[in-house]
């Protein structure tokens, strides 16, 4: 295990999942002022914790005494809405017997898709922390819909890891990690404690281990790893309801399953890109143009565009690919897509004649840019 790495930890996000906070009847207290203990004793050590927590539409299962979540968006969101008190009043009293604060932080997609309001999320978030108030982040489940969903809260923690250049990121679920097959139908199934690089064969065994009152089964969770170990931050996932989980991960025992990070850290803004925009759309690149961008470090310019897919205005998120449909990477446009439609294979200096005026040179400038091979 990472005993150096966690040594250096000063910050730090915990994501806990439905399955460790809630119980048969309701919210688990048990569980929940066990892992309040351990985040004062942490902080304590001068750690800083943000916690990112499941739990409110299980929540508001069982007080509603549901056995399925309702399948109209409507309800599952009054769902949330019911159980998202229940979980910060627990947090709440939970951490007052330590004399701490807490406070609730709920997003949507839009906040983080928008430059301005991510850093305004961060900038709220570095306050809290300065004045050591807990910040208890969850997906804002009331007014969501598909197209601002974050999709689950695995997804969510790393997002946040990411914003707030975290130095160690923590996912707490009902199992002891990632395992070769699901240990709770097969009695071989061996954990894996440490993995060094995310693969296909990783996603695979991970695709087997589903979820159960969450969103978010194994995969998930390896999905995360792989954005923010690309970003050079570790990650650890363990079992959330075991006794002293954090203190013994960070005494250095070896629980849970690693990912090792990568050595190279990304930029915090071409993580953002990478790992927090959703594409609007596609451009199409020919080979040379492939060249240029992977193995040059250039920008993408009209002449190697052969193909626009999607609408989208300037500034918007998209991906360029390969005319087999190979994603290359994602950025940051400087045409709207009806625009790059019109000066597509053309030369720079032809782009003022073609739009009647001309602010960029590149399609895609290649600070605006991240390759696909920097965060797999």
């Amino acid at each position: 295990m990472p005993k150096q790495r966690l040594k250096n930890a000063k910050r730090i996000v915990v994501k806990l999942g439905s399955n460790v906070i809630t119980a048969k009847n309701g919210l688990d207290l048990k569980v929940i002022d066990a892992i309040s203990r351990q985040i004062d004793f942490l902080m304590n050590q001068g750690i800083e914790v943000i916690l990112v927590s499941s739990g409110a539409m299980a929540a508001g299962m069982r007080k509603m005494m549901l056995k399925r979540r309702p399948e109209e968006i409507p309800k599952r969101q009054a769902i949330s809405a019911i159980g998202q008190s229940g979980v910060m009043n627990a947090y709440e009293k939970s951490f007052a017997a330590y004399g701490r604060k807490i406070a609730q932080i709920l997003l949507t997609g839009d906040d983080l898709n928008n430059r301005q309001r991510y850093l305004n999320a961060r900038n709220t978030l570095h306050t809290l922390i300065d004045w050591k108030i807990i910040p208890i982040v969850n997906e804002n489940d009331t007014i969501t819909v598909e197209e601002i969903k974050l999709g689950d809260n695995d997804n969510l923690a790393a997002m946040i890891a990411l914003l707030m250049d975290a130095d160690f990121l923590f996912i707490l679920t009902d199992i002891d990690g990632l395992y070769d097959k699901d240990p709770r139908q097969f009695d071989d199934a061996r954990l894996l404690p440490k993995i060094e690089q995310i693969q296909k064969e990783t996603e695979e065994l991970a695709s087997g281990i589903p979820g159960t009152l969450g969103t978010g089964g194994m995969l998930s969770k390896v999905q995360a790893a792989q954005k923010v170990t690309s970003a050079g931050i570790p990650m650890i996932v363990a079992r959330g309801n075991r006794d002293d989980i954090l203190v013994r991960l960070f005494q250095g025992e070896d629980v849970g399953t690693y990912f090792v990070p990568k050595e190279v850290k990304m930029a915090s803004r071409k993580c953002w890109i990478a790992h927090t925009l959703a594409p609007k759309g596609s451009v199409v690149i020919d080979e040379g143009a492939v060249r240029a961008v992977k193995t040059n470090g250039k920008s993408l310019l009209p002449i190697g565009v052969v193909a626009v897919k999607g609408k989208f205005e300037q500034g918007a998120a998209v991906d360029f690919r390969t005319v087999e449909n190979e994603v290359i990477g994602v950025g940051l446009v400087n045409y709207s897509s009806s625009d790059i439609d019109l000066i597509k294979g053309l030369k720079t200096f032809q782009i003022k004649a073609c739009l009647g005026g001309k602010h960029y040179d590149e399609i895609i400038h290649r600070n605006n840019l991240v390759l696909k091979d920097f965060w797999q």
